[in-house]
């Protein structure tokens, strides 16, 4: 057994691994949701603290977010230099990416554009959301970026070991850093100022860069030895012919329409949640983050749990369509004409538990039915298309509450959006039948 053979089978070095990489995309969750609870704030006038944004440009706003990813394909072309230049070059490179366009956010809500407006195509945006668009467009690359390199450096590090529990423990992080986003961002703005959480959000990705930079040094390891043959930098074997092996695969076409559908219905909801708390169910706005954030905490201890029973008895598929039929219920819940808080905490309590079960098992099932030298272009590509979703949909609610501001044509929008997830996750499971791809089946090794 060579050195770096021993390196990975060493839990010490695994687990110290997957600490120092999940560090890095906490503090970029974190980022993602900073100004989430914040749309308030946005949308009063200058003159009382805010910058005057309509709801319609904070739904502009919370989109930008996959407008580089989705139209200019930059998220496609971010996995072809993962597996073309390797983990440690694309997640420093990602890093780099989200302290940048946070800047640009930070310039956004610091400057005062003397009510200038600028055109987007047929949409026109006061100055300051222009700019923190264009800001959270650039962190969105490195944010997405980050996603598929710590992904694919779980797969490298844990296959044949206790692969949905690492990734479920790097997903619990990454929610910690969500929550925390939720909990304290609207508070520190209310205190100090509006662009004060932004600040704070700069210190954080420093952080995180710092910390991807000392995984950098630990994987070099994993070259020096070549284990099972591969290096970080996998050009060598992966060529653009690969890309046909992945899109000729109906597994990996069901579990993206899944992924499509299913963080359509959860990542644009919590950034509304903040305000659909204070406007439909009366809660007090310095807590009403409090509540949204019940979804994201919730995860940080029941993803890894789920990804263990994944990994050790295996029920991946059915796992997945629990989740989606858990999410629908949820959103259609926030639809009916009930106002009381307990309701809206019950509510957020059952988004965790669905939140939890589909993602903790549906990432390890990717490596189940694509080589590991494709992986990072098949993560990508779901996760290019998945922003598809992620861009339409917040647009799509932002009018939506213009025009109903009961929340009840939005919450309609997330239900059927979650009703399609568990419609495709039923698809998944006779495609599992069919093909044998084994997603069924436990991810420890017997040996």
């Amino acid at each position: 057994m060579s050195i770096q053979q021993r390196l990975n089978d060493s839990p010490i070095a695994r687990w110290t691994v997957l600490f120092i990489v999940a560090t890095a995309m906490m503090m970029g969750y974190f980022v993602n949701d900073v100004m989430s609870p914040l749309e308030t704030l946005l949308e009063m006038p200058r003159t009382e603290g805010g910058l005057g944004w309509a709801p319609s440009d904070y739904g502009f706003f919370s989109g930008a977010g996959s407008f580089i990813n989705v139209f200019l394909l930059m998220l496609f072309f971010s996995g072809l230099i993962l597996d073309k230049m390797g983990i440690r070059f694309t997640g420093t490179l990602a890093c780099s990416l989200m302290v940048v366009g946070t800047l640009i956010k930070y310039y956004a809500v610091t400057t005062d554009f003397d009510n200038a407006s600028i055109s987007f195509f047929d949409t026109h945006l006061p100055a300051s959301a222009a700019w923190a668009s264009l800001g959270f467009a650039i962190f969105g690359v490195g944010y997405e970026m980050t996603g598929i390199t710590v992904s694919k450096a779980m797969v490298r590090w844990f296959t044949g070991h206790e692969l949905a529990l690492a990734m479920g423990i790097q997903l619990a992080m990454a929610r910690l850093g969500t929550a925390a986003a939720l909990s304290i961002s609207a508070p520190i703005a209310r205190h100090f100022s509006l662009s004060a959480p932004l600040l704070l959000a700069l210190a954080f990705l420093i952080i995180g860069l710092l910390a991807f930079l000392v995984f950098c040094v630990i994987d070099r390891r994993l070259d020096a030895s070549g284990l099972s043959g591969k290096s970080d930098n996998s050009s060598e074997e992966f060529r653009l012919s690969d890309i046909g092996v992945t899109l000729r695969n109906p597994g990996f076409w069901l579990i993206t329409l899944f992924c499509v559908l299913f963080y359509s219905a959860v990542s644009p909801f919590l950034k509304f949640s903040t305000k659909l708390m204070v406007m439909k169910y009366g809660v007090d706005p310095d807590i009403a983050g409090i509540f949204s954030s019940i979804a994201p905490f919730g995860t940080i201890l029941l993803t890894p749990l789920f990804g263990l029973v994944y990994d050790r008895y295996g029920r991946g598929v059915t796992l997945v369509i629990t989740g989606a039929l858990m999410l629908t219920a949820v959103h259609f819940g926030f639809s009916m004409p009930m106002h009381s808080s307990t309701i809206a905490i019950m509510l957020m309590v059952t988004l965790s538990v669905g939140y939890s079960l589909a993602p903790a098992a549906l990432w390890p099932c990717v490596p189940k039915i694509i080589p590991l030298k494709c992986l990072g272009t098949a993560y990508s590509m779901i996760f290019f298309i998945q922003n598809f979703g992620r861009a339409i949909i917040p647009m799509l609610v932002g009018r939506a509450n213009e025009t109903d501001p009961t929340y009840t044509t939005s919450m309609l929008i997330f239900g059927f959006t979650a009703l399609g997830a568990a419609i495709v996750a039923v698809a998944m499971l006779l495609a599992d039948k069919r093909k044998g791809y084994g997603l069924q089946l436990p991810n420890i090794s017997s040996q």
